[in-house]
């Protein structure tokens, strides 16, 4: 009997251990982190140049979207452009799209995505982009008309209070390839940065240049940068932080004033 009741006590104290040992191998597992709840539609057709830094602009956006709370899907596919599959997004950024790259259709579901608050953020060659669609030349603010070559340019900030310019120098020196536009969207945006000409060659815009404004427009909201034509440009961490603030204030996950 004593041997039966110390195995038993053994039995006792094993069965114990092993409980205990799965509750603290259970507690040591981590919690799966919640999906973000912000989405945002990266878009990258081309019917014209193809920029090489797409690429690289898209793992930019990536990474900016894990370091602060919001997902990234990434497509070069118009048939994205319906009713049901923009309303999952926050914001639609074109990144260096060109030409004429939605059909009628999707026109109208990106038209409607707007209409009902949806946030757009155009990036360089996003205003060489659907010459023949009066609503997106409104809602970009003009069209890309010419540009010198790549070279270095004073930007200087115009609003040092908007998510997109905050914490950048007010003079930024950089270097990429610089637009001329079509005409000055100034009076129709809120110019956020503007371009010194006086600091590099071939600009034809005068003494105001704006090369960063925002909008809203439709109940919706529209930014847009003329940078972003070069590779480097999305490992540059002032750009990036530029990107950032107007994603952020495009998908309405950051305040600031975009009044005319």
């Amino acid at each position: 009997m004593r041997t039966s009741a110390r195995a038993a006590v053994g039995l006792g104290a094993a069965l114990l251990g092993i409980a205990a040992a799965g509750l603290i191998a259970c507690a040591s597992v981590p919690e799966a982190k919640p999906e973000p709840r912000h989405r945002v539609l990266v878009f990258s057709k081309t019917a014209g140049f193809r920029h090489d830094s797409i690429p690289a602009g898209i793992t930019s956006i990536r990474s900016l979207g894990r370091a602060n709370g919001f997902s990234v899907s990434a497509t070069d596919d118009a048939s994205t452009f319906t009713r049901k599959r923009l309303r999952g997004f926050d914001a639609v950024v074109f990144l260096n799209t060109t030409g004429d790259i939605l059909g009628p259709a999707q026109q109208t579901a990106f038209r409607t995505y707007i209409r009902h608050g949806g946030g757009f953020a155009g990036i360089h060659s996003a205003t060489d982009t659907e010459y023949g669609w009066p609503f997106y030349g409104r809602l970009i603010g003009t069209r890309f008309r010419q540009h010198p070559a790549v070279q270095v340019a004073s930007v200087r900030v115009t609003d040092p209070k908007h998510p997109s310019t905050g914490g950048l120098p007010r003079r930024w020196a950089r270097r990429d390839e610089w637009y001329d536009f079509a005409s000055n969207p100034r009076g129709r945006v809120h110019v956020l940065a503007v371009l010194d000409e006086s600091t590099y060659s071939g600009g034809t815009m005068g003494a105001d240049h704006p090369i960063a404004w925002c909008r809203r427009f439709k109940n919706g909201r529209a930014w847009y940068t003329g940078g972003g034509h070069t590779i480097e440009s999305y490992s540059e961490p002032a750009f990036r932080r530029h990107l950032l603030g107007g994603i952020r204030w495009a998908a309405a996950l950051a305040k600031g004033a975009c009044r005319p």
